[in-house]
């Protein structure tokens, strides 16, 4: 029912205890000691300075791995030098193939190094490939590269070497590739 017309009454609705159903009011949370809010920044300040730590660590170990296994393939002379350590000195074809072209390289080198096997394995004496300077002719993204293996072997107290110079192709693509080799004159 509504109050008369300039009653002073308010018209507000009228307030009821508080139910039984309702839910108690939450306590006011325990104020935090200075103490353990310094000691919670602590930690978490060494937690974000430790993880970035270890991910510069785990970044920088990446590059420097990266770095130190990709073969150098800079330079046409370079890229000869590798190739021959690794197919002549180290006889590692795997390694070898790295250096060369998609087509391979040389057949007359491959048949090189089967001789050089089967005299170490006829005579039972090993016998060592070396090489000097490596002389460059370049032109574009191609580039001879001539150098005088020196093969050598001790045997009977005599040391026996040979001289053969060698001309070898490389050609420039994303790095420098060797592509085929020959005997010179």
């Amino acid at each position: 029912m509504q109050p008369p017309a300039g009653s002073q009454v308010s018209r507000l609705p009228a307030q009821r205890p508080p139910s039984d159903q309702l839910a108690p009011p939450l306590p006011e949370p325990a104020p935090v000691r200075p103490r353990q809010q310094r000691v919670r920044t602590i930690l978490t300040v060494t937690a974000a300075v430790l993880t970035a730590l270890v991910l510069g660590g785990i970044i920088g170990g990446y590059v420097l791995y990266d770095r130190a296994t990709t073969p150098d393939r800079s330079a046409p002379d370079v890229v000869v030098d590798n190739y021959l350590r690794a197919y002549l000195v180290d006889r590692d074809d795997t390694l070898a193939d790295l250096f060369v072209c998609a087509d391979g390289a040389s057949a007359e080198l491959r048949a090189l190094r089967d001789d050089l096997v089967s005299r170490e394995e006829r005579f039972a004496v090993p016998i060592s490939v070396s090489w000097g300077s490596l002389t460059v002719q370049r032109e574009g993204d191609a580039a001879d590269v001539e150098v005088d293996l020196v093969i050598s072997a001790y045997a009977d107290d005599r040391a026996y070497s040979e001289r053969q110079p060698w001309r070898f192709t490389t050609r420039l693509g994303d790095d420098w590739r060797v592509c085929a080799g020959s005997r010179a004159g």
